[in-house]
C-alpha cells in the first residue's frame, strides 16, 4: 500500500504557493504557476457544483474570499467560473481545467471536500477528469466513504486519508459522534486501503500514523506546515510536508 516515490519527492505547496500580500489567492491560477515554477507538488481542495462538476475551492460555503455568497453546491459551473474574487481577478477553476494547465509537469494531491452524506457525484466526476490525465495526481479525503469511493472508482491512482488525533473542535461539531468516531485512528484503513495518510502534523507523533507508515508501508505527509517548529516535527515524524506561508 505504498504510494509511489513522487508523492514525497518534493514539498506540497497547501492550496498552490500563494501569497494573498502578492494577490495570489489559494487555489487559484497564480498559485498553481507559482507552485509549478517553484517545482514544488501542489495540494488543492475540489467541491461539487450544483450540475455535478468538480470545482477547485476549499470551503463549502462563498465569501470568505469571494464577493458572493452562497453554497458552491448550489451554483452551476458556469455560475461559479463567474464568482469574483477578493483581490484578485482570477477566477474559479474546474478539475479540468487545473489539470489543463498543470499538464503533468508536477504532482497533483487532491482533496475531495466531503459534506459527509454518502453522495459518489465528486469523486465519479474525479474519476471522469483524470482517466484522460497521464500526469501524477493522488485523490485523498476526511471522509471514509469519498475514501473508500476513491478505491472503487479510480483503483489505479494512490488514495489517502486526511486525519487528525480528534475531531471534537468547532469545526466538526455538525458531524454526529458517530462520524466523527469512524474517523479516528485510521480505523477505516483495512477498509479503505490507503496508499499515504495526511496527519495533522501538530499532532504527530501520534500511533495510528505511526503504524501506518511503519507497519504498513503508507507513507506520512503532515499538514500545514507554516513554522520552524513544525518543519522540524514533520522532518523527524513525516515523509514529507504540505507547507504554506513561506518558501522551502
Amino acid at each position: 500500500m505504498r504510494a509511489p516515490d513522487w508523492l514525497t519527492a518534493r514539498p506540497v505547496a497547501h492550496r498552490g504557493l500563494h501569497d494573498i500580500s502578492r494577490g495570489i489567492v489559494e487555489n487559484m491560477p497564480g498559485a498553481v504557476q507559482a507552485a509549478i515554477s517553484g517545482n514544488f507538488a501542489i495540494e488543492v481542495d475540489v467541491q461539487l457544483s450544483a450540475d455535478g462538476e468538480a470545482m477547485v475551492h476549499h470551503d463549502h460555503a462563498l465569501g470568505r474570499l469571494t464577493e458572493a455568497t452562497g453554497e458552491v453546491i448550489a451554483k452551476t459551473a458556469a455560475e461559479l467560473k463567474a464568482v469574483r474574487f477578493k483581490d484578485t481577478d482570477e477566477r474559479m477553476m474546474s478539475l479540468a481545467d487545473l489539470c489543463a494547465m498543470v499538464a503533468g509537469r508536477v504532482p497533483l494531491v487532491i482533496e475531495v471536500k466531503s459534506h459527509f452524506g454518502g453522495d459518489r457525484k465528486l469523486v465519479k466526476r474525479m474519476a471522469e477528469v483524470l482517466a484522460s490525465y497521464d500526469g501524477p495526481a493522488v485523490g485523498m479525503s476526511f471522509d471514509p466513504d469519498q475514501v473508500l469511493a476513491l478505491r472503487e472508482l479510480l483503483p489505479n491512482r494512490p488514495r489517502g486519508i486526511v486525519a487528525q488525533r480528534s475531531y471534537e473542535d468547532e469545526y466538526w461539531a455538525k458531524l454526529t459522534q458517530e462520524q466523527r468516531d469512524s474517523m479516528l485512528y485510521l480505523r477505516h484503513g483495512f477498509r479503505t486501503q490507503p496508499h499515504f495518510v495526511a496527519f495533522k502534523v501538530d499532532h504527530l507523533p501520534a500511533p495510528a500514523p505511526w503504524i501506518a507508515r511503519n507497519v504498513f508501508g503508507c507513507a506520512l505527509l503532515g499538514w500545514t506546515v507554516r513554522t520552524p517548529e513544525q518543519r522540524s516535527r514533520v522532518a523527524r515524524y513525516a515523509d514529507q510536508m504540505i507547507f504554506e506561508g513561506f518558501v522551502p
